[in-house]
């Protein structure tokens, strides 16, 4: 056998591999359509201006494709960060890039921040959490420390929970806001606090907004990083990097288009790591992304869908079980009668519903699993499939 990274053995099993064990010789309710609330993916259309872009640029198939990205494209994305962000500017030559969705991309910053020659590397990450989150930390050389995420403390990330001590390792702290999976919105107080921290201690903070653009109110839309950033007088966007998605936002999950935005110099770095990294955007999918980032009918359609289905489903569930709707975000964070993963499997096998069991995305910390007692419901197929699934977990929830 060749020697081979020992940091491998570091990385635990995917949630969806663990949730194949539990469900391995369970079989459903025959008499039922198997419906799947237990992956995140988005199932509304792809819209047609984002459809017809590809269509139109498949000559782009034939070149190389630039790691920067074209003009064209990072000016898009810039332009929308401003408009959707209030900001009085951002370069599009210097603090913004395209990557290859934010999943790519959270993993590729890691290599890019951690510091390996600095003793015991510590990178921080919200718990429950996505878990390319852990994965990037473990293949940098760091190690993770977890904020309990917990219906005690609003599922808001309590920076007293580590130390002082552990805060002056700290070289990366992710953040996602709307959280993945309680939804929770990071708020100006909450970003004021992760601010003073990184200027305290010179840690970078990584904001995963991949569920930015899916919220309820189109008159409140959530607070991003770099909207907290210039309301708080910051300049530059110092030690600050944030992560978009088209994947959510506009339905395209398998076009694998997102950007990055932020500290220049981070940007600057993270260019160069791209370009040994070999993760250049196909020139028809940029096409493509450039449509998708000058349209917002398709986006506010979108978050109509997303309404409609929550309002639809909170309806039928909330007579049976605590429920409540997140601040963004597709989930619902709902609570067990007994263990997550003996729900999960029973409702499987009773109901033929998947859902996915709240201690499958996170770690235990601080003496507790804070996934522990919760399932997580993507909210992502058709209106009457969703509510279909949610009268048949009332049922179940009733029938314990």
């Amino acid at each position: 056998m060749p020697a081979l990274n020992p940091d491998l053995d570091l990385l635990q099993p995917y949630p969806f591999q663990r949730l194949a064990s539990l469900f391995d010789g369970v079989a459903p309710n025959a008499a039922l359509r198997p419906i799947s609330l237990g992956i995140g993916e988005p199932k509304h259309p792809t819209p047609e201006r984002i459809r017809a872009a590809i269509s139109a640029n498949l000559d782009g198939l034939a070149s190389y494709p630039a790691t920067a990205g074209s003009e064209a494209l990072r000016r898009s994305m810039a332009d929308w960060l401003v408009m959707r962000h209030g900001l009085p500017g951002l370069d599009w030559k210097t603090q913004v890039l395209p990557v290859n969705g934010s999943r790519e991309a959270l993993f590729a910053i890691a290599q890019t921040i951690v510091d390996r020659t600095k003793p015991s590397p510590v990178v921080v990450s919200p718990n429950p959490f996505y878990q390319i989150y852990e994965g990037a930390t473990l293949l940098a050389g760091a190690r993770p420390a977890f904020l309990n995420q917990t219906q005690d403390n609003g599922f808001r990330l309590d920076l007293g929970q580590l130390t002082d001590e552990t805060w002056s390792r700290t070289q990366l702290l992710f953040v996602c806001s709307p959280g993945n999976p309680a939804g929770a919105v990071l708020t100006l107080d909450d970003w004021r606090d992760l601010f003073a921290l990184s200027d305290r201690h010179g840690f970078v903070i990584v904001s995963d907004e991949c569920y930015s653009e899916i919220f309820f109110d189109d008159a409140a839309p959530p607070l991003g990083g770099l909207g907290a950033a210039v309301a708080l007088g910051r300049t530059g966007f110092p030690r600050l990097v944030v992560l978009g998605s088209l994947s959510k936002r506009s339905n395209c999950p398998g076009m694998r288009s997102g950007l990055i935005a932020g500290d220049a110099g981070i940007i600057e770095r993270f260019l160069l790591y791209r370009t040994y990294h070999g993760c250049a955007m196909s020139p028809t999918v940029q096409a493509a992304s450039v449509a998708a980032w000058t349209d917002e009918s398709h986006v506010v359609e979108n978050r109509r869908m997303y309404r409609e289905k929550f309002d639809a489903v909170l309806d039928v569930l909330s007579p049976a079980m605590p429920v409540q709707r997140p601040d963004g975000g597709f989930y619902l964070w709902l609570e067990t009668p007994g263990a997550d993963t003996d729900f999960a499997r029973d409702l499987y096998r009773e109901q033929a519903v998947t859902v996915l069991p709240g201690s499958y995305l996170a770690r235990e910390a601080h003496g507790i699993n804070p996934g522990l007692g919760r399932v997580r419901a993507a909210l992502v197929a058709p209106v009457a499939e969703c509510v279909e699934a949610a009268t048949r977990l009332a049922a179940f929830v009733r029938s314990r």
